[in-house]
């Protein structure tokens, strides 16, 4: 729905400004609010090609008057907030000019056979929007992030996600016994056993259990693997970041299946 005209903010004291910065710089605001931040105009343009509808739309003063008329067309509200006043509603490093909040979507029901990633209480917010990335990239629409996993719709991982949200059914706060109900085999990924990735036959659709950044997959979630594979490292570290060995699993998968191997 769209109003008569913008609403300009020029004041730290507006409860709407408060609203959206808390919306902004706490990670979990959205379970709060059922709202969620949108930052950039990468984001907001993924989130409109998926048919997204914003319910307001944020702009700087300077860029409401540059480019703030190339956005009039989505719908929603519009609030411009003088530039002076800008820096203090980012939470990032490198502030974006524009936003939207849209409404929180409601969370998909499981799908038992659907090519999956199990994200195992990962918490760096680059590393869970990295995944999330590679996820929609090379086809597994599912994402199951048990309780622990860094915030899904905090503005850390949509950025580090870069749209990928938009193109993924995404499932927060699941227990290992909700992995259980997965009617596909399971991959635990380990740093020191199992197959080597390369030699295995990966099966399809499957789901990759992806463990905590620093003690990997939890002994609840491994009991529940079928199959166990390592990552070979010729050149000698120990262990790879999680997010570049989600990317290399989930790649293996992709391309094992379109080799018909």
């Amino acid at each position: 729905m769209t109003t008569s005209g913008p609403l300009l903010v020029t004041s730290a004291a507006n409860v709407q400004l408060k609203e959206l910065k808390r919306l902004a710089q706490d990670s979990t605001a959205y379970r709060k609010q059922s709202r969620i931040w949108l930052e950039g105009d990468h984001l907001c343009s993924a989130a409109v090609e998926r048919g997204v509808q914003p319910e307001l739309m944020v702009f700087s003063e300077s860029a409401w008057s540059q480019t703030g008329h190339a956005w009039s067309g989505h719908g929603g509200k519009q609030l411009i907030v003088s530039d002076a006043l800008w820096p203090g509603l980012s939470a990032l490093e490198s502030p974006a000019r524009m936003g939207f909040v849209i409404a929180m979507p409601a969370q998909p029901v499981l799908q038992k056979d659907k090519p999956t990633v199990v994200l195992d209480g990962l918490q760096d917010p680059g590393n869970v929007g990295s995944i999330l990335r590679s996820a929609a990239a090379f086809g597994f629409q599912q994402v199951i992030a048990l309780k622990g996993t860094a915030a899904l719709w905090s503005a850390k991982v949509l950025r580090a996600g870069m749209g990928a949200h938009f193109g993924l059914q995404l499932h927060e706060g699941m227990l290992a016994a909700d992995v259980g109900v997965l009617d596909i085999p399971l991959i635990a990924t380990s740093s020191h056993h199992g197959e080597f990735l390369h030699e295995a036959r990966l099966p399809t659709p499957c789901a990759w259990l992806l463990g905590h950044e620093g003690q990997g997959v939890s002994a609840a979630l491994a009991a529940l693997a079928t199959h166990s594979v390592r990552i070979a490292q010729p050149g000698g570290e120990e262990s790879l970041n999680v997010a570049s060995a989600a990317a290399i699993c989930m790649h293996a998968s992709a391309t094992f299946k379109s080799s018909g191997a």
